[in-house]
């Protein structure tokens, strides 16, 4: 049941974002698929309108199905010609860091310590302050056991877990939850989001390789994925509440970071008082969201030189408190001294485990933003410039504490630097710290792009702040929704050591989904032996579930906060994506059959009027309902009607002569056409709407050229291959830069299958009855520029742009509870989001908004 809505001058529309990756998926759709035998997986789309026409996928079934053997097989080639044109984009990379030469790949390495490294080069400040707030010291072998316990939880966490592992499970140079969810759902068919292409869950990256265990393995694990719905929900749900959490760290780590840096000034001047530490943070944290417009390289470039000299400071003070008072710390690195310190100390020892894991903070950040570096520069920098002045900097903090035992617990890094270069140093510390404040901040814009791309945010306007770099963006309204939750955190929580809890919270509860998510990826894409892959998932696990345990024990203490703030994120982000994936659902399944169209006719039931209408729509497949609904409720409809669906490519700017790409949806006499329109992501969406109608009708008249030179072709060839038409097809595709396709099926099979049934009454006429079934090339020519001058005479009668905006109210007898999420939360998120009127720069006269209310 749906109620149409139609309004003259149209208000909204909600504007088609796809996520697209290219090369990968025109690639990997290329490419034949190894699957079992009888694995069911030739669905067949209908191909009489040519937009969905998808070649037969070859499935060999099993002569006994109970004794099955499993032995892969190859199948056909399995594309779709409207997909490998949509996303194929001329001298487009994979990677933007293939060509930096020597100088731009310095310049990368300030900026990546200025975005990446921020927060766990700011750890020192806090550390041991917050550890010995739980484990007072009683003695030199307490300093030793806590700072054992500091230099192998970063050895492990960031080093071995992060660096080495985890880096590496990135997708496609993006890093994050949602980014494994995607490199997951692209290696079996677990997606639970709203795909934008029927394509998309056909897509498979799964690699050959030689029959094994571990390939057995994996196969298996796909296949219990993929059959099972409660381990899909589970699946998404742990990646939504990872990032839920990793939203809720954006939160906290400005607020440690500064607290922490700024309460430096307590060791420097007496008379400071907590209420001053406080009023100062906020104004430094007015100033750090103020200046993350600028961009990411603008800002990382600015202060990549600034914290180079922090991490160089944290070294040099290290080095002279080794010398000066007690070089035997080194013996920390024996982790004897580990199991002593929790023998001397117990439930103490235990409680200073959430402060311990601060040394460690800022390793999601480091996976997070690889979006904005390559692996290779993050593993490099932390190894030979963060790690080793990190461990200076501990080692440096612990020489100085077994010489003054007496109160230096509460402030050992600003102790423990010299007393001439106190202030430069402190001046420095703030500044890190506000740098340290930008590492999650753009992690969590990495996060927030993925999950609203991938159909589990509301979508929100993203701004590009680098055209070479496609990964570096700003989000205004996550930028000031952080600040506003930094402000409430500092002014509500007055002690680093509250919020410090709080930090351990978020950070561990990232932690654990990725470290469960990575052992998805080693056991289905990577195939690592399982000897491996369980000691990783145990030892790493086991070891977030320990210090998990001792920052949840404090949780009452006010930490709670950021929990609920978690909570109140993953419930927004699962509303939504129920919404959504329902709304798509029901869209795909009340689209118009094509048995439907070819019954109403040429001339759709109703009156063709001169002119072109535009219907924006979301499905890039197939003719949507909102259409039906749209030629019922008026009398009279446009003489061309063109389906146009937005696309947005992971490139800087698409050319312009590769803008659109077109295809026909019916026989030549209906003039109904599918358009995919491509932004790259520094395109100008509100160009002038005359110069945008000029180039489309340029590019759809190329399309009518090109297939009557492509009919003509396989004309020419009907007489040497009639033989061989019915098993062996060949299908040419020409871009409008020159490169050919061929793929395996007939281009123009469309209007074979449908001539016989439908007369083109445009073209009759010109055409003598009694003439050969093949025309001649004087009347082609003659046929094309009648349709020419069709599209001609169109265009000069006017453009409208039809707004296809369809929404979704729960039905009468739906349960209480989805009458609450649909018509109310999902109704309210959908109505602040970012809508696609405010791209279109058309006057109000040339908009109709085509409005329909599904019934779910």
């Amino acid at each position: 049941m749906a109620e149409e809505v139609i309004s003259g001058s149209g208000s909204s529309g909600r504007e088609g974002e796809i996520d697209i990756r290219v090369g990968l998926t025109s690639r990997d759709s290329l490419d034949s698929r190894w699957v079992f035998p009888g694995e069911d997986d030739s669905e067949i789309e209908e191909n009489g309108d040519g937009d969905d026409d998808l070649p037969h996928r070859a499935a060999v079934d099993s002569e006994d199905e109970d004794n099955q053997e499993h032995h892969l097989i190859r199948t056909e080639p399995r594309v779709d010609s409207f997909d490998v044109e949509a996303l194929e984009v001329h001298g487009a990379h994979r990677s933007d860091y293939e060509d930096l030469g020597i100088a731009r790949r310095i310049i990368h390495a300030f900026q990546t310590l200025g975005v990446v490294f921020g927060d766990v080069g700011t750890s020192p400040l806090y550390t041991f302050s917050v550890m010995f707030s739980k484990a007072p010291i009683k003695g030199d072998e307490d300093v030793i056991g806590a700072l054992s316990l500091v230099l192998y939880t970063l050895l492990l966490v960031p080093l071995v877990k992060y660096v080495l592992i985890v880096l590496w499970a990135n997708d496609d140079g993006e890093g994050g939850t949602f980014a494994l969810y995607s490199l997951i759902c692209r290696h079996a068919n677990v997606s639970l989001l709203p795909n934008q292409l029927p394509s998309d869950t056909r897509i498979s990256n799964f690699i050959l390789k030689l029959p094994s265990p571990e390939l057995e393995r994996s196969l298996k694990i796909k296949e219990r994925l993929e059959a099972s719905l409660t381990l899909k929900k589970l699946l998404l749900m742990l990646v939504l509440a990872g990032t839920s959490m990793v939203i809720a760290d954006g939160v906290v780590t400005p607020a440690m970071s500064v607290m922490s840096a700024v309460g430096g000034l307590k060791v420097g001047v007496a008379a400071i008082e907590q209420d001053e530490v406080v009023m100062i943070s906020v104004t430094f944290l007015l100033i750090l969201f103020s200046v993350q417009k600028f961009g990411t390289s603008q800002v990382g470039l600015a202060v990549g030189p600034a914290l180079f000299i922090w991490f160089c400071s944290l070294a040099g003070i290290g080095i002279y408190n080794l010398i000066k008072y007690d070089a035997s710390v080194l013996r920390a690195f024996n982790p004897v001294h580990i199991y002593l310190y929790f023998k001397r100390n117990s439930v103490n020892a235990w409680y200073a485990l959430g402060g311990c894991l601060l040394c460690a903070t800022g390793s999601e950040a480091m996976f997070a933003d690889l979006c904005y570096f390559s692996v290779r520069s993050i593993q490099l920098t932390f190894v030979f410039l963060v790690l080793p002045c990190l461990l200076l900097g501990y080692l440096g903090q612990a020489a100085y504490l077994t010489g003054n035992l007496n109160g230096a617990e509460k402030h050992p890094f600003f102790l423990s630097i010299p007393s001439g270069i106190f202030w430069p140093v402190l001046l420095i510390a703030n500044i890190a710290a506000l740098i340290a404040s930008r590492a999650m901040t753009t992690a969590t814009f990495s996060c927030i792009k993925q999950s609203s791309n991938l159909g589990c945010f509301p979508r929100l306007k993203i701004i590009h702040t680098s055209k070479r770099l496609m990964g570096q963006i700003y989000i205004p309204v996550i930028n000031w929704f952080l600040l506003v939750g930094c402000l409430v955190l500092v002014c509500s929580m007055s002690s680093i050591n509250e919020i410090g809890n709080a930090y351990g919270i978020a950070e561990l509860g990232v932690m654990m989904m990725t470290t469960i998510l990575v052992t998805i990826v080693m056991l289905l894409i990577w195939r690592l032996n399982i000897i491996i892959v369980l000691s990783f998932v145990v030892f790493f696990l086991g070891l977030e579930l320990t210090f998990f345990s001792s920052v949840l024990w404090s949780v009452t203490d006010g930490s709670w906060v950021i929990l609920v703030f978690a909570v109140i994120m993953f419930v927004i982000m699962y509303i939504w994506n129920y919404g959504s994936k329902l709304k798509y659902e029901t869209e795909v399944e009340r689209k118009l059959p094509m048995d439907l169209m070819r019954e109403i006719g040429c001339n759709l039931g109703t009156i063709r009027v001169p002119g072109i209408g535009l219907l924006y729509n979301e499905l890039a497949k197939g003719v949507p309902a909102i259409f039906g609904h749209f030629i019922t409720a008026l009398p009279a409809i446009h003489s061309m009607v063109i389906f146009v669906c937005i696309k947005y490519v992971p490139v800087p700017v698409v050319p312009q002569n590769e803008r659109f790409f077109f295809r026909r949806v019916c026989p030549k006499s209906y003039h109904l056409f599918r358009c995919i329109a491509r932004y790259g992501y520094k395109d100008v969406r509100k160009e002038n709407h005359q110069a945008f109608e000029q180039l489309l009708i340029e590019s759809l008249e190329k399309l009518i050229r090109r297939e009557a030179q492509q009919r003509q072709l396989e004309s020419d060839g009907d007489e040497d291959a009639d033989s061989e038409e019915d098993t062996s097809f060949s299908r040419v595709l020409i871009d409008p830069n020159g490169s050919v396709y061929s793929l395996g099926v007939p281009l123009l099979a469309e209007f074979r299958g449908s001539s016989n049934s439908i007369s083109e009454a445009s073209i009759s006429e010109e055409l003598n009855p009694n003439s050969p079934a093949s025309p001649s090339i004087s009347d082609a020519e003659h046929s094309l520029e009648r349709e020419l001058s069709f599209i001609r005479q169109a265009k000069e009668s006017g453009v409208v742009y039809l707004l296809g905006h369809g929404d979704i109210r729960a039905r009468k007898d739906s349960w209480f509870i989805k009458k609450l999420v649909i018509n109310y939360f999902y109704a309210f998120l959908r109505k602040n989001c970012r809508r696609g009127i405010a791209n279109l720069s058309v006057p109000h006269s040339h908009l109709i908004q085509v409005g329909m209310t599904y019934m779910v």
